[in-house]
């Protein structure tokens, strides 16, 4: 016996399926010929599919099916490198160009507390595993204490002439709410915080692997080098 939730969705399918192939043979059979089946069909769902797939106007119903199940198989990100995003001039980035890389996502601000340790350190990380496919991707965010105002250009400035740094800085973001970037979207999804989901302030910090899954996450405070042993882990340094 299906429980109670399971048929309701049983039939709902059933009822959707027939509706569907009743409008594809009313479109393909002459009009005397499908009023008279159409009848039938209805007092047996199992029958009008048996029906549909010995006849050539099955091959509607089973191309619209395949044409849906590749749509939805698309439309869900597996990785992060299933999405672009705009680098700070706004170019859009696919970041499948880092495949076989190891990332660390990190939203950025210019303005906090926790700014000058995470710019100073996220630097000598990439600096020190840069050629070994390390990769820092920086998302600029003014959700917290409205503490990244600046431009695109000014955060490039800040960030490339105080801090050398040289990894990729994108167009600033939302990291929660209705508008929150897809990427972030999909980042806390896929590795959900202590206390939720949501981003809690600024150098909120993503590991990601070779293959654009989300290994592990970090809080703010937790420095970028005290998270290099996981970073060797993910390149295969010994």
């Amino acid at each position: 016996m299906l429980c109670s939730s399971s048929r309701i969705r049983s039939l709902y399918l059933s009822h959707k399926t027939l509706n569907f192939a009743s409008f594809l043979l009313s479109k393909h059979l002459p009009f005397n010929s499908s009023q008279a089946l159409l009848p039938s069909l209805h007092n047996s769902p199992v029958s009008l599919i048996s029906l549909s797939l010995r006849t050539e106007y099955s091959r509607p119903l089973l191309g619209y099916l395949r044409f849906n199940h590749s749509m939805a198989s698309q439309s869900s990100p597996q990785s992060v490198h299933d999405f672009t995003v705009k680098d700070a001039r706004e170019n859009d980035v696919d970041l499948s160009i880092y495949r076989g890389k190891v990332l660390l996502i990190v939203n950025v601000a210019s303005q906090c507390g926790l700014t000058n340790s995470n710019y100073t350190e996220l630097t000598q990380l990439y600096e020190k595993y840069r050629d070994q496919g390390l990769e820092i991707l920086a998302f600029p965010c003014n959700q917290f204490g409205s503490q990244e105002p600046g431009s695109n250009e000014q955060i490039m400035e800040f960030a490339c002439t105080r801090f050398k740094a040289e990894y990729p800085i994108f167009d600033k973001v939302d990291v929660n709410g209705k508008n929150s970037a897809p990427i972030y979207k999909f980042l806390k999804s896929s590795k959900g915080g202590v206390f939720g989901d949501s981003i809690k302030w600024n150098f909120s910090k993503f590991l990601v692997d070779k293959d654009g899954k989300v290994v592990d996450r970090y809080a703010p405070t937790t420095s970028p080098l005290s998270i290099e042993k996981n970073v060797k882990k993910l390149l295969g340094i010994a």
